[in-house]
């Protein structure tokens, strides 16, 4: 448990990435005093995750868990028995309810005895949407890709994957302990104040430690890629971009400039103003482009153009749908687009 090595390694837009290292799966490196860095593979696109593993007396505190796979559960008993010095695990802090985080924390929970802590409504919204698990598609979410401008065909992804959620979710415990906005939890001999967003999800937990300068910030801010945000079929007119906003613009308010941040994905960081700015920034000039798109009537599938970067293959259609309808949406409550369905239901964009 060596600590990083700090280099002056300049990133794209002024950020600052300070070491040198990441650890490999299995093993801890030290970040701060008490702060340690784990990194496991995923078997997605987006290939790892960063968690985090916090000294607390004489155990520790784990942020974040993984997917529940085979892999990761030997990661996590080597650490168990190597690095983390066969101490057990105190807590389990989840930042919030996608697979990569919440996967393995009812098996650590169960393992050690160890009380879960996460925001209540990611605990709730993942016992739900676990418990579809091996059941049908429903028709309402049908009708909002259907809408949406979904073929037949792309209809029969959204079937074949519903209900997939649960696969890389461990058992949850039947109890957890809540964490909300600014409440403060001690790690040991550290204070950690918490810090939520939304957007990405319902209510995302990030952590802040005033005297170690550290943020923890999960998927909420990340330095080389944008977080996902998505209306799903469970809610098909929120607007969760204009959270994701407001939760940047609110996260530059109550975080100083100066910490580090630890974030789920890529590599730890400094700039984090410079970062959220950044994000806001992104997300204005994509529905700036968006709305000139909307001079001619769209539907949601057909604006993946202005948004991504990237083909859209069959395997990101869900994703990038969700997207699309997300920033529409976002323009819809701004007053800057009128929908209305034509006659095969399918919802039609148009500037005003």
């Amino acid at each position: 448990m060596d600590k990083l090595v700090e280099i002056k390694n300049k990133g794209a837009h002024n950020l600052i990435y300070p070491f040198e290292i990441i650890p490999e799966p299995g093993k801890m490196l030290k970040i701060e005093d008490g702060v340690y860095w784990v990194r496991m593979r995923l078997p997605f696109v987006l290939d790892h995750i960063n968690l985090w593993v916090l000294s607390d007396d004489d155990g520790w505190t784990v942020i974040d868990t993984g997917v529940a796979s085979a892999e990761i559960k030997e990661n996590w008993r080597q650490c168990f028995s190597e690095d983390m010095e066969a101490k057990k695990v105190k807590k389990v802090i989840v930042t919030h309810l996608h697979p990569d985080h919440i996967g393995l924390a009812g098996w650590i929970n169960k393992k050690f005895s160890a009380p879960l802590f996460m925001s209540r409504t990611d605990y709730l919204m993942c016992r739900v949407l676990v418990s579809d698990t091996g059941k049908e598609a429903p028709i309402e979410g049908k009708k909002l890709y259907r809408s949406a401008g979904f073929s037949e065909g792309d209809l029969d992804i959204y079937s074949e994957r519903f209900g997939g959620f649960g696969a890389a979710i461990s058992k949850l415990p039947e109890s957890y302990n809540r964490l909300k906005d600014r409440d403060i939890i001690t790690i040991g001999k550290y204070d950690w104040e918490i810090v939520v967003g939304s957007g990405h999800c319902p209510e995302h937990l990030c952590l802040y430690n005033k005297e170690l300068k550290i943020f923890i910030s999960g998927d909420q801010v990340l330095p080389r890629i944008t977080s996902n945000v998505s209306v799903f079929p469970t809610e098909p007119l929120s607007n969760p971009l204009e959270d994701w906003i407001d939760s940047c613009k609110y996260i530059k308010k109550r975080v100083p400039n100066d910490v580090l941040v630890l974030p789920s994905h890529n590599e730890p960081f400094r700039g984090l103003h410079e970062r959220l700015d950044r994000l806001i920034d992104g997300h204005e000039k994509n529905l700036d482009r968006l709305l000139e798109l909307c001079n001619e009537p769209k539907k949601a599938v057909e604006v993946f153009s202005v948004l991504f970067k990237r083909k859209i293959t069959k395997d990101l259609l869900l994703m990038a749908t969700g997207e699309s309808i997300a920033h529409l949406n976002c323009l819809l409550s701004r007053g800057l687009v009128n929908s209305e369905k034509d006659e095969k239901g399918m919802i039609i964009y148009t500037k005003i």
